[in-house]
């Protein structure tokens, strides 16, 4: 632990050759993981790790190194790496690290390292009879638990000094099912930094099913119209649109170097007057969730475009520097053999005052998208692809049979714009976001959205 060490004289030494800033980053965890296939249990992992990461900011750029090699005298040369890395003016500012910070973290009332590891591999088995036991036409299922406790503790050359902890819990479920040639598949995850409680929320069975059922009813549904139609977003489909369409987009490191749709549009309508978008990393609980992130600064509520009109970009340490502005709290690493990257925690559409049923009843002809898929999107131009796992027709207001094979194409701030209706409920998706070969738990959320036209892509 770092309060058991030399902490400025190891910052002094990282700032040796010069810089502006530097920074340390301590990291110890323990995990188990279990995984079920073809209906056996295929792996079963459970580690430990701890480290430390050394960060110099010199002349606006970065040198990094981390070692697992927790003593003092590793951390010095180790600083004595990183100094040697930089040139630049020469740091001669007190370093006065204050007294130290400890977040409040979640709280967590069954700790998973005091449950038995016979019974989060039982856990897994129930899961994979529910999925199999559910209809014959199961092919392949998948079932992953996974837990783990991360502490850290973060020193850095402006005497800022913080330590929190993290427990996490994640279960999932994917299933294949096929009938003569048509295959499908149906994927469930829950997960938040919370205890082994979590399977008092949604049991195994539950979970499992639920990515049985989607399988399955797919089987039977006809292939997905093609063409321009209004499309209601289900609270349940989770936030990949506000994730893909407008979340990377905002993210200041991809703003400020002309790899966003966003830069340089503070001010603007980029949506309709009916949404606004939040990254609040303060919601308790949340897969995206923190007391303070990677390097130290507090979780914060970040709204980043109020009615419409764009109002902030999501900012790191490194960017804040850069544009002369603070830190939003939204710098991330997966780890402490990574610097930290401007990454979203759990970013949303704020809810509306519609009723999410008078939304359906409006809808003449569309498609009503109850799960999404995964997806891509081009951050300069704004243009995506998201494939729907889940989808129906909406015949006079009604919602109707399932339909297979849709994606949704459009421009993010076109769609954003396009959209005409928001419903007062919210529903949350979570999931793991890679960017530059990192990644890092997040939550997405939104309301029941209605967009008056996007193109859909289909087979029939």
């Amino acid at each position: 632990m770092l309060d058991t060490m030399n902490i400025t004289a190891i910052l002094r030494r990282a700032l040796a050759g010069g810089g502006e800033f530097a920074d340390i980053f301590y990291e110890e965890g323990s995990s188990t993981a279990v995984v079920c296939e073809d209906g056996k249990i295929e792996k079963v992992l459970a580690g430990a790790d701890r480290g430390v990461g050394i960060r110099v900011i010199s002349d606006l750029r970065t040198a990094y190194a981390y070692t697992n090699e927790v003593t003092e005298m590793a951390l010095l040369a180790l600083a004595g790496t990183v100094s040697r890395a930089v040139q630049g003016k020469q740091f001669d500012q007190p370093i006065d690290l204050r007294t130290k910070i400890v977040g409040t973290g979640f709280p967590v009332v069954i700790k998973p390292y005091d449950v038995p590891l016979q019974d989060k591999v039982a856990l897994v088995n129930r899961g994979n009879a529910a999925a199999r036991g559910f209809d014959q036409r199961i092919r392949q299922v998948m079932v992953v638990y996974r837990d783990g406790t991360v502490k850290t503790q973060i020193a850095n050359s402006l005497g800022e000094f913080t330590e929190a902890s993290r427990t996490g819990t994640l279960f999932m479920a994917q299933v294949v099912a096929a009938e003569g040639d048509v295959i499908q598949t149906g994927h469930e995850p829950v997960g938040k930094f919370i205890g082994y409680e979590l399977f008092q929320e949604r049991s195994p069975e539950e979970v499992a099913q639920a990515a049985a059922r989607r399988a399955v009813m797919m089987l039977g549904a006809r292939k997905a119209p093609a063409g321009l139609m209004p499309v209601v977003l289900s609270s349940e489909a989770g936030g990949t649109m506000v994730h893909e369409a407008i979340g990377h987009g905002l993210e200041a490191d991809l703003a400020r170097n002309g790899m966003s749709v966003y830069t340089g549009k503070l001010g603007e309508q980029v949506a309709s007057p009916l949404v606004t978008v939040i990254d609040d990393a303060t919601i308790p609980n949340a897969r995206g969730s923190f007391s303070f992130d990677d390097e130290g600064t507090p979780a914060q509520r970040t709204v980043l475009v109020e009615n419409g009109i764009l109002k902030g970009y999501l900012y790191d340490r490194l960017s804040a520097m850069k544009d002369g502005c603070a830190s939003t709290g939204n710098g991330r690493r997966e780890g402490y053999h990574a610097k930290p990257i401007v990454r979203m925690t759990n970013t949303l559409i704020a809810p509306g005052e519609s009723s999410p049923e008078e939304i359906v009843r409006g809808v003449g002809t569309g498609l009503f998208v109850r799960k999404m898929g995964g997806g891509q999107v081009n951050t300069v131009t704004g243009d995506f692809v998201f494939e729907v796992s889940e989808g129906y027709l909406i015949e006079n207001g009604v919602i109707g049979e399932p339909v297979r094979g849709a994606t949704l194409t459009g421009n993010g701030p076109d769609v954003l714009k396009r959209i005409v209706q928001v419903g007062s409920d919210l529903g949350f998706g979570i999931g793991t976001c890679g960017k530059d070969g990192q990644g890092v738990p997040v939550s997405d959320a939104q309301p029941t959205l209605l967009i008056d036209e996007i193109t859909i892509g289909g087979s029939a």
